[in-house]
């Protein structure tokens, strides 16, 4: 078995999901966001400024800053509610159409008559985006939370400006908690920038797909054929005859992960073919794999069930 990252025909791209502009509240102009991810060497990006009254309900026109080698995908980050503590819904849509509806949110403020924060990330889906849980860290979400939102294709589980900003950057324990009941969900990094402080170039997903061009993009994200990474590349993982071989970019670390306790790490130095008998997980229905590099920098499958 080889995850379909590393099947799907194609070559990977690298790209951004999770990124605000002064038309939200973030400090940049759309176009200045654009051209520094740009410049930055990536491939793509979704600009996702905040879906709230506030701001004009934004699902920034981006197609203008589309080059040769670059390419936009339009969505923004949908706030309804409320969550168990009480505040707003954090829904990542990307692929969204122009016309998406606006929700019953003028503010960050919970107000009567608001959809749920499950009938808000239904809809998107409804509309043909990819969706993700937000920052579940940052969010202070709950099981219970996470468990509502079914309509979800992925779990943030790495928020760069999180890590910066509030030291709460990950979502690893809702995913794998959800992962253990079953659903199918995938892993995305992101960063979550806003450019007024040290929250960008931090965390992105490589996508594999045969053309760099939004539909084609969209597509692979909803299959899963996709890694996230700080910057150590995933290059194949394949189980097999009760074992996993990872092949990467130089890296000290080789983690697997499963249900429960059941976790196990290879350590070396400059590493680029890593293998580990998988007797540990005999009774994890799902593994996902992390690499480490000297720096610390890691990298993340998505997971599969077996």
């Amino acid at each position: 078995m080889r995850l379909s990252a590393f099947t799907a025909p194609g070559r990977f791209w690298r790209g951004n999901l999770h990124t605000h502009s002064d038309r939200s509240d973030g400090v940049l102009s759309p176009e200045e966001v654009c051209r520094r991810y740009r410049a930055e060497g990536y491939d793509f990006l979704a600009l996702t400024d905040h879906f709230v009254g506030r701001f004009g309900y934004p699902i920034v026109d981006t197609v203008p800053y589309r080059t040769e080698g670059f390419t936009t995908i339009l969505g923004a980050e949908l706030h309804s509610g409320p969550m168990q503590n009480g505040e707003l819904w954090h829904i990542l849509a990307v692929g969204l159409p122009p016309d998406f509806a606006p929700s019953q949110s003028p503010d960050f403020s919970v107000h009567p008559g608001m959809e749920t924060g499950p009938e808000i990330a239904a809809r998107a889906v409804a509309a043909g985006a990819f969706v993700a849980i937000a920052h579940p860290q940052w969010s202070g979400l709950t099981l219970a939370d996470a468990r509502s939102i079914t309509a979800a294709h992925a779990v943030e589980i790495y928020n760069h400006g999180c890590a910066n900003g509030c030291d709460r950057p990950d979502g690893f324990a809702i995913a794998d908690l959800l992962l253990s009941e079953g659903r199918p969900l995938t892993m995305i990094a992101t960063d979550d920038a806003h450019f007024y402080e040290p929250d960008h170039f931090g965390g992105w997903v490589m996508v594999k797909a045969e053309e760099n061009t939004p539909e084609a993009l969209l597509a692979s994200l909803k299959a899963g054929t996709f890694y996230s990474t700080q910057g150590p590349e995933l290059r194949d993982v394949v189980i097999e005859d009760n074992r996993v071989i990872v092949e990467s970019s130089a890296v000290v670390s080789m983690i697997v992960q499963g249900q429960g306790t059941a976790a196990k790490a290879v350590h070396g130095h400059s590493m680029t073919r890593s293998e580990m008998p998988l007797d540990r997980f005999a009774n994890s229905p799902w593994l996902r794999v992390t690499v480490m590099d000297a720096a610390g920098k890691r990298a993340w499958s998505n997971p599969v069930f077996r």
